[in-house]
């Protein structure tokens, strides 16, 4: 009877020790993994831009990001998921959105929203998101002249895109930084999406003014500034962001579908 209990304690042994081992293994193969996940790798000066804003890490792991922009005529509230790219904006009488695939208009009468649905839905987020939007795929980076304004001489950096990113990667964007605190402070930008030939004239924005939201400084306040030659001028105007929530919660899909009244815009 002892031999039996004996040699049923010696099978759970056997059976403790095996999972024992297996409980080893799994943080060595899980450490293995995490080694194969590619970390992206940015221009030195351009990481310390992303370090002083917060961290591209941290907002990668955000999902959503949410802002209202204050506009003379009205409020326009957006919402955007971080990963997909899905959008959904809301205005006076209209809203636009992408639902993955089709950018979609639905508006109230044919006046309401009077520009272009396609060129809009994502054009004010490139400009709110820097620059944690130039951590995505696809970018070309590459050292430009500096941009003086007031006597101070901002370091930079040339965004361009590969072929097929987008709808307009004939585009580019030149982002400036303080060069003792790596806050970016201009940004310049190239617009080609309606001939879609390459354009040299270069538009600026400032962004001086920041807030904290979930650790991550995102502007309050762009300023767009006049310019000629690429020169930097005076102000033309300026545009107010409120209300602003970054999160890790995904939205409800069903948000940015297209809905029974709205149509799909198309390209070009």
């Amino acid at each position: 009877m002892k031999k039996g209990i004996l040699a049923i304690l010696g099978m759970f042994l056997i059976i403790a020790c095996k999972d024992d081992q297996k409980k080893a293994k799994t943080p060595e193969t899980t450490t293995k993994e995490e080694v194969k996940v590619a970390t992206k790798t940015y221009p030195e000066n351009l990481q310390k831009v992303f370090d002083a804003h917060g961290g591209i890490d941290t907002w990668n792991e955000a999902q959503t990001l949410v802002y209202e922009m204050v506009k003379p005529e009205a409020t326009e509230k957006h919402i955007t998921d971080l990963h997909s790219r899905k959008t959904r904006l809301e205005g006076k009488n209209f809203t636009i959105g992408y639902d993955g695939k089709d950018v979609w208009l639905a508006q109230k009468d044919t006046t309401a929203f009077k520009s272009n649905a396609r060129f809009y839905h994502n054009l004010y987020f490139y400009f709110y998101a820097m620059p944690f939007v130039l951590g995505d795929d696809g970018i070309i980076y590459s050292e430009v002249e500096s941009l003086s304004y007031e006597g101070v001489s901002y370091p930079g950096y040339k965004i361009s895109y590969g072929d097929n990113v987008g709808d307009s990667p004939e585009d580019n964007y030149f982002i400036y930084y303080n060069p003792e605190t790596f806050q970016m402070e201009w940004l310049g930008y190239t617009v080609t999406y309606f001939n879609g030939k390459p354009s040299t004239r270069v538009s600026y924005i400032r962004y001086s003014d920041w807030q904290n939201v979930n650790g991550v400084l995102l502007p309050k306040t762009l300023t767009w500034h006049k310019s000629e030659d690429n020169k930097v001028l005076e102000v033309r105007n300026s545009v107010e962001f409120t209300n602003v929530s970054l999160n890790k919660k995904t939205m409800d899909n069903k948000m940015y579908e297209k809905p029974a009244d709205g149509v799909v815009v198309p390209k070009g």
